[in-house]
């Protein structure tokens, strides 16, 4: 019964368009449901499938040029002195413009992606029968782990005196590179860390994914990414322990 209940909202789950509340219920039932794990760990894959493909075709460099050449309209002679003196300082400006446009869009699109990305880790292994590959509370049992699996080092916080308790963790890949996932629970929330070299660009906060608070932060190399339905409050006490760790 308490499938049905849930059987509408898995597409929602895995687009990260549930409100925060639907998806840390939803979470808990996919703890304990094989089903619906199942169906939301396939719609998972669907939609990364559906993204790798549609990175398959670039047009070619003769493409290009042929529509570039049928839509070039070359200005009448006796006007292209005038022409240059008006139009060459506006289009000057209008590069410029185009330039940042295009920067600040590609920019903001890889932030979009990134953290599409993350939050399909995030819901993949929680749906997933074993969500972690070492099991354990101990950080220095976890940190070792990690040792020849990924290309770099990192410091895991103590979490005596905290809400958090530590679940594990495992590898997992980001634009094709290396690097930790953890899960931390808190009050029955599983919230998702990820650890990769740090590849440059401004990620700050992600809002792509409804259902999930998310953050960003570069330190030492190491760029940091924190994944939950929990509140703002949460994430922000969990990065504060992270960064004084590392």
């Amino acid at each position: 019964m308490a499938c049905e209940l849930w059987r509408d909202k898995l597409d929602a789950y895995a687009d990260g368009e549930l409100a925060v509340a639907d998806a840390a219920a939803l979470g808990a039932h996919l703890r304990g449901c094989a089903s619906c794990s199942a169906d939301v760990l396939e719609r998972v894959q669907l939609k990364r499938s559906i993204a790798a493909a549609g990175k398959n075709y670039a047009a070619s460099a003769q493409l290009r040029e042929k529509v570039r050449r049928s839509v070039a309209v070359s200005p009448p002679r006796e006007r292209w002195r005038w022409w240059n003196l008006v139009a060459a300082p506006a289009a000057l400006v209008l590069v410029v413009l185009l330039a940042v446009t295009f920067y600040s869009d590609r920019g903001k699109a890889r932030q979009e992606r990134v953290y599409s990305e993350l939050a399909d880790l995030h819901v993949a292994t929680l749906a997933s029968v074993s969500p972690v590959d070492v099991v354990s509370t101990d950080r220095h049992t976890v940190k070792p782990w990690f040792e020849g699996k990924i290309p770099f080092a990192f410091n895991l916080p103590e979490l005596a005196g905290t809400d958090f308790t530590l679940v594990g963790g495992r590898v997992a890949y980001l634009e094709q590179s290396p690097g930790a996932q953890l899960i931390y629970r808190i009050r029955k929330h599983e919230i998702s860390v990820f650890i990769f070299q740090d590849r440059g660009g401004d990620l700050g906060r992600g809002d792509s994914a409804l259902s999930f608070s998310m953050e960003s932060w570069s330190r030492n190399g190491l760029r940091y990414f924190v994944v939950g339905d929990v509140g703002r409050g949460d994430l922000e006490s969990l990065r504060k322990l992270l960064r004084d760790a590392g």
